[in-house]
């Protein structure tokens, strides 16, 4: 079929993420070796791009090294007696709203597109799949009892086998701690207002922990590092990935080079990850080069829990909802904003003296937080 310029042309889908491929130029998509659901090897032509009378060269199988590129200098494009026909037979619809379609059990027979041309659209699909959410019952039980499973996506499945690689491989242990956050609340009232002024976004309290962690970690560069076979490689950038839920899944887009930014930008670059993330737009570079993770659940008034290590990071940190606790304050009884931390870490880069160390550095700098220092 005829496409333009930056049309979405498919979605591929890695084990970290559904990346957007659009067209480079106009032309006439065609030579398709590639079909929904195929496994397909870094490097291999799955399609071509080409004018009007012309005809993509036979097709060639390209070596299967998944995980490096493969690059290949095309064949000349030979001239042809006429135009490459259009595709035919079904509906027209894009692969995210065909994906979409298998995820809900959404009949694609049963729609009409509302695109240009008919073409089935994401909205078409969300839409025809909230209408018949209130059908949907728990799982089906036949007669015979047995429970239907239901399958998982491929983010889905990729996230379960990584998980449990990690919690059967890496070497877990925990630290934990308390946080008084009296000056971590301050602090976000009193910088809310400069930053949605200077760089559009609110500042949360994310922002100020992720601040907080990504300038304990220079100061602690083994936290900061990963196990490999050759020994603990220490990494040069401080890059803190930030736990996201999505649809079905649970990503980590990165804010690379963290200790450097100052909290506006720190901000702005977390906002625009979250909101890439839940549009299902994060890019490979959005998503590589991590070297510790946050995980914060306090904003669905979680009190504490413990995180599974994203390898090859040495550390994850968990952090739990605020709320307000009796504490000890100089002998005597007071209420205090407070919330717990909980520190996941690889044996085999850091001992327990190292990782507490880490923790307490990060809760000082919680506890005495002045972000006005790097607005």
């Amino acid at each position: 079929e005829p496409v333009r310029k930056g049309e979405m042309l498919l979605e591929v889908e890695t084990d970290k993420a559904v990346v957007e491929v659009e067209a480079l130029g106009d032309g006439i998509l065609a030579g398709i070796t590639a079909r929904e659901g195929d496994v397909i090897p870094v490097g291999q032509t799955i399609a071509w791009l080409v004018q009007a009378g012309e005809t993509p060269p036979a097709p060639t199988s390209a070596p299967a090294q998944t995980g490096r590129r493969v690059d290949a200098t095309p064949a000349p494009v030979a001239a042809a007696a006429g135009p490459v026909a259009t595709a035919a037979g079904g509906p027209r619809i894009s692969p995210k709203a065909r994906r979409l379609a298998k995820e809900h059990g959404v009949d694609l027979t049963q729609i009409a597109g509302s695109g240009s041309g008919g073409e089935i659209l994401t909205e078409d699909i969300l839409k025809a799949a909230q209408g018949a959410s209130g059908a949907r019952k728990a799982p089906v039980v036949e007669a015979d009892f047995q429970v239907r499973p239901e399958p998982p996506t491929t983010i889905g499945r990729l996230m379960a086998e990584r998980t449990t690689q990690s919690w059967t491989t890496v070497p877990h242990f925990f630290v934990t701690r308390d946080v008084d956050a009296t000056a971590l609340n301050a602090a976000r009232e009193q910088v809310h207002p400069a930053i949605e002024r200077s760089h559009g976004v609110k500042a949360t309290h994310t922002d100020l922990i992720v601040m907080a962690v990504a300038r304990a970690l220079v100061a602690h560069p083994r936290m900061n590092a990963s196990w490999t076979p050759e020994g603990i490689t220490v990494h040069p950038d401080v890059n803190v990935a930030v736990a996201i839920a999505v649809e079905h899944a649970v990503v980590s887009p990165v804010i690379h080079h963290a200790d450097r930014l100052s909290l506006g930008d720190l901000a702005r670059r977390r906002r625009e990850l979250a909101d890439r993330a839940r549009a299902g737009r994060l890019q490979p570079a959005d998503l590589g080069g991590a070297t510790f993770t946050i995980s914060n659940l306090g904003m669905l008034e979680v009190d504490a829990f413990t995180a599974i290590i994203v390898p090859p990071q040495a550390g994850i940190l968990a952090v739990g909802a605020i709320t307000d606790r009796v504490v000890a304050v100089d002998g005597q009884p007071r209420v205090r904003p407070t919330m717990t931390v909980t520190l996941s870490s690889d044996h085999r880069v850091v001992d327990g003296a190292r990782a507490a160390a880490f923790l307490s550095d990060v809760v000082t700098r919680l506890r005495t937080i002045d972000p006005t220092q790097s607005m």
